[in-house]
């Protein structure tokens, strides 16, 4: 069964699981060979995700880790509005083992938490994180998002950072997929406030010493 085959016969469930659900419940497909717009369907209405839209930093991470790659399931994130998610990520994989696609399951939660006594199996949670997940369908708010979440880790503003630290920083956001991104470089290059050439060099000599 082709990739295209197996994301044609997934559209029509998105709407049985979501209805399932209910209204706190979305279900979003992607098709990762677009990576720039890979929601190719959605059913219900949690993070906001339309079709066209990009991917998150979950589906580039899991992307970049190729056949290594793992189903997540039950994680917990926060949207930038506040609100609680539980979600899933399901992956879809060619015959070869190479992931394609995904099909993701989010399900606001917020209210649930407020009422954790009676409900505490289905939410289950020991503590709520203080992760935020970027789920846009805008390609440069993801990578400034991803970026951003990467400079909090250093400690320090992008326009303090040491050579060394720059390496880290475009180390980091390599293994997260986001170079992956056909817009990411100027979109990089432009938080940063470096030239496109001189992140192109950081890229090739992280990658260089990976290979050492």
């Amino acid at each position: 069964m082709t990739a295209d085959a197996v994301l044609n016969a997934l559209r029509p469930v998105l709407d049985g699981l979501a209805a399932t659900f209910g209204p706190n419940c979305e279900v979003v497909l992607h098709d990762y060979r677009r990576r720039d717009a890979s929601v190719i369907a959605v059913a219900g209405q949690v993070t906001e995700r339309a079709v066209g839209g990009a991917m998150s930093e979950i589906g580039l991470g899991l992307l970049a880790r190729g056949k290594n790659a793992e189903d997540q399931l039950n994680y917990v994130t926060r949207t930038a509005t506040g609100r609680l998610v539980k979600s899933s990520t399901m992956l879809l994989r060619d015959e070869a083992g190479e992931v394609f696609g995904a099909l993701c399951v989010n399900v606001d939660i917020t209210e649930l938490r407020h009422t954790a006594v009676l409900l505490g199996e289905l939410s289950a949670l020991d503590a709520i994180p203080d992760d935020t997940t970027t789920f846009t369908n805008d390609v440069t708010e993801l990578v400034r998002a991803v970026v951003q979440a990467e400079e909090l880790k250093l400690g320090r503003p992008v326009d303090r950072l040491s050579r060394a630290e720059r390496l880290e920083l475009f180390r980091a956001l390599d293994e997260r997929g986001v170079f992956g991104l056909q817009k990411a470089m100027p979109e990089v290059a432009a938080a940063l406030g470096i030239s496109r050439a001189s992140a192109y060099s950081y890229l090739t000599e992280i990658r260089k010493s990976g290979e050492n």
